[in-house]
């Protein structure tokens, strides 16, 4: 799952720390291996052209087309670049998120007063994570799937009860 527990270490170190980020299905092996074949796919029908005045015409169409295979695949990677960072203190909490052009958005609360809230529907996806304290609900893991999203929520939960019958 792209989330994880971290274990803090130190004498000021939380409690409890969530790692999460968005799932990589094309590793950039993937890439090198998809570029390729786009190269080799485009170069089959121009070898029939080659040597003619149509080579020139489809050429800059075929080239066009793997550097928007190119552009988007590597858009995508930097718009992946998100990782989110939950840290439980018994007497406070914080959420940051830090976005893929390096922007930092950041969220606080007091763990025994927020709640971690899973909505089954009405919202943007199904089964959406929020928590919800010190005046404001912020999203947790909106990138994760369908699955992951309910699993993650009863981990959380868990986690939450568990660090408040230690108070």
């Amino acid at each position: 799952m792209p989330y994880e527990w971290v274990q803090p270490d130190g004498p000021d170190a939380p409690k409890a720390e969530l790692h999460l980020w968005p799932y990589r299905s094309l590793p950039r092996r993937g890439f090198v291996w998809i570029m390729g074949m786009g190269f080799s796919l485009m170069l089959l029908p121009l070898l029939g052209v080659v040597g003619t005045k149509a080579l020139w015409g489809l050429l800059p169409f075929g080239l066009a087309a793997l550097g928007a295979l190119w552009f988007f695949i590597e858009k995508s990677y930097k718009d992946g670049e998100i990782l989110e960072e939950l840290r439980i203190w018994s007497d406070h909490m914080t959420l940051t998120r830090h976005g893929p052009r390096g922007d930092v958005q950041e969220w606080e609360g007091n763990p025994y007063w927020v709640t971690v809230q899973l909505h089954k529907s009405g919202g943007p996806v199904p089964d959406y994570v929020t928590l919800k304290g010190n005046g404001r609900e912020v999203e947790l893991g909106a990138f994760l799937s369908e699955d992951e999203r309910p699993v993650m929520h009863e981990e959380l939960s868990q986690k939450m009860m568990q660090l408040k019958s230690h108070q």
